[in-house]
């Protein structure tokens, strides 16, 4: 079993059997936690779990949408890439005039985004979420002055990217989870990268989260020339959704694979454009569980 694999399973161990009962904005329940932490070392190979199948380009187009700063789902559904369909569906379904007619199903609301620009424009928006505040946070691009203090004061304690943005949270969807992130270039000319989460979706959103934040460290390597060091985790309300906990079960009792290692070229993170290649991922088969929105 790799270290990756073994700490998750840690992980979920302790929230089935330590964890509170906890009701949410979902209604769904969870079993809850208070902090955790998570941390992989990048010579280890590419952090992503092979005790189940991992969904690597909806992960990866997630993330170049992040950095392009869109906030609008459209570009992500023609990319097949379905995460956010639920929470622009359900701010469609929350003020929908009923007194018209029927609202939209969310096969059709899907298709309409796709097709129908204005309707995009209107109800295919999240408001002012991840990427918004990483490129124009009150008119601050997070990233470019990320990678141009990473270059020019590597030693700097200031290379923080903020996405808890408390004058543009009511304007979210959804406000964000993981919601903040910081370099450290140590005197190995080693890069490594913490980010803070303040709400974990254990089974789903946790692998994603971990792969996402692997790959922009890389991306920042490349941009940088620094070499990839230690990914961190600093997790808060870390939960498994009751209707998770039968597949997260499952999961406990399977066995991991070796890493995988990946390839990263054609960057350019300010266009939100890189190419990747997975190398030798082994995993076991994908768990299917319902994304709470």
């Amino acid at each position: 079993m790799n270290r990756l694999d073994a700490q998750y399973l840690d992980l979920i161990e302790a929230i089935l059997r330590f964890g509170h009962d906890k009701t949410d904005r979902t209604g769904v329940g969870t079993k809850s936690i208070f902090d955790y932490t998570i941390r992989h070392c990048m010579c280890d190979g590419f952090p992503l779990l092979t005790t189940k199948k991992m969904a690597v380009k909806t992960m990866m187009t997630e993330l170049k949408w992040f950095l392009r700063g869109d906030t609008n789902i459209r570009p992500l559904l023609f990319d097949n890439c379905d995460i956010w369909t639920g929470d622009a569906y359900k701010r469609y379904k929350d003020t929908y005039d009923y007194d018209l007619d029927e609202p939209l199903t969310i096969d059709e609301f899907r298709e309409k985004i796709k097709m129908d620009y204005s309707f995009a424009t209107i109800w295919g928006d999240l408001g002012p979420v991840y990427g918004k505040q990483w490129r124009d946070f009150n008119g601050v691009d997070q990233i470019k002055n990320l990678i141009d203090g990473l270059k020019d004061n590597p030693h700097g304690r200031r290379h923080i990217v903020n996405a808890w943005n408390v004058s543009e949270l009511s304007l979210m969807t959804l406000p964000p989870c993981h919601y903040s992130f910081q370099c450290y270039v140590d005197s190995d000319n080693k890069l490594s990268l913490k980010w803070n989460q303040r709400s974990v979706d254990t089974f789903l959103g946790l692998p994603f989260n971990i792969a996402s934040y692997a790959t922009l460290l890389l991306l920042l390597c490349e941009e940088t020339g620094y070499r990839a060091g230690d990914l961190i985790g600093s997790l808060g309300d870390v939960h498994i959704y009751n209707n998770h906990i039968q597949q997260a079960t499952e999961q406990l009792n399977r066995e991991g694979f070796d890493l995988p290692k990946i390839n990263i070229s054609n960057v350019d993170v300010l266009a939100g454009e890189f190419d990747y290649e997975l190398i030798d991922y082994k995993s076991q088969p994908t768990i299917k569980a319902p994304l709470n929105n």
